[in-house]
């Protein structure tokens, strides 16, 4: 059974930063996308950026380009979310997904795809 556990959010000011984890176990394929979502107070589930866990391939919503940064672990245990000059619209939960079996294509932002979800964390930026 794939599961995935979210830690790392928190409350910081506008400006800061934070680095998000998803500890992912259960795997059966060394291919996997894995993916971070996030979802604002009144807003629908919107993509963050995802990572193929076979290789080094990532992929981010434009808009968050060069804010944040996907990364993993040598294991392919986790998967990191780096969140630097925090502004208060990217206050939401945050969720990370596994697509396990499949490499991220065109459409790893389509969250449907996603088969595995953690229950999310928290992360508030104040101005």
């Amino acid at each position: 059974q794939v599961r995935l556990q979210e830690s790392g959010g928190g409350s910081v000011q506008a400006g800061g930063s934070l680095r998000l984890a998803c500890r992912v176990s259960g795997l059966f394929s060394d291919s996997n996308c894995v993916g971070w979502f996030r979802k604002a107070p009144g807003k629908d589930r919107e993509p963050v950026a995802a990572i193929w866990t076979g290789g080094s391939s990532t992929s981010y919503i434009d808009s968050l380009r060069g804010r944040f940064t996907i990364s993993q672990d040598s294991a392919k245990s986790m998967v990191f979310l780096q969140m630097n000059n925090l502004k208060p619209e990217d206050t939401g939960v945050y969720y990370c997904a596994a697509d396990t079996g499949r490499k991220c294509d065109s459409y790893w932002s389509v969250w449907t795809r996603y088969n595995a979800w953690g229950q999310g964390t928290q992360v508030t930026v104040s101005s």
